[in-house]
């Protein structure tokens, strides 16, 4: 069975982006959308608090959960986009480099924004993912 998504890479983008520029999608592929993953832990409590890499860390195991749930894993998803409650460009490089290295080697087209809050306490990072599997 071919596979539900393919990335693509264009020679006439900077190539220093960690990242596909797009991703297609097959015809009778079926998408999975997930809620965005928060830093909680199955009580419901923040982990990490004031630490981007640790909140970024619980983000990526809460959705690797989420996607098995919905059978699918990291090497499903055809986006992703990364909201980091900061304006410092180190905290988003920083969450940018645990969500790259947790996807690695697959390298999906991704956002990554510096927003103002988030909605729990003491949140810092979240992440959202659409996958694609086979009909």
């Amino acid at each position: 069975m071919p596979d539900a998504n393919r990335l693509v890479r264009s020679p006439d983008l900077a190539s220093m982006a960690e990242y596909a520029y797009a991703a297609i999608v097959s015809s009778g592929s079926r998408l999975i959308f997930t809620a965005g993953a928060c830093p909680l832990d199955r009580d419901g409590v923040t982990v990490g608090r004031g630490d981007v890499r640790a909140q970024a860390t619980q983000a990526i195991a809460n959705l690797d959960v989420s996607l098995s749930d919905a059978g699918a894993s990291f090497s499903d998803i055809v986006r992703t986009t990364i909201y980091v409650a900061s304006s410092d460009q180190r905290d988003l490089a920083a969450v940018w480099e645990v969500v790259r290295d947790a996807l690695a080697p697959h390298d999906p087209p991704s956002t990554l924004l510096g927003v103002a809050s988030l909605g729990y306490p003491d949140q810092l990072v979240e992440v959202d993912a659409v996958a694609a599997l086979n009909g």
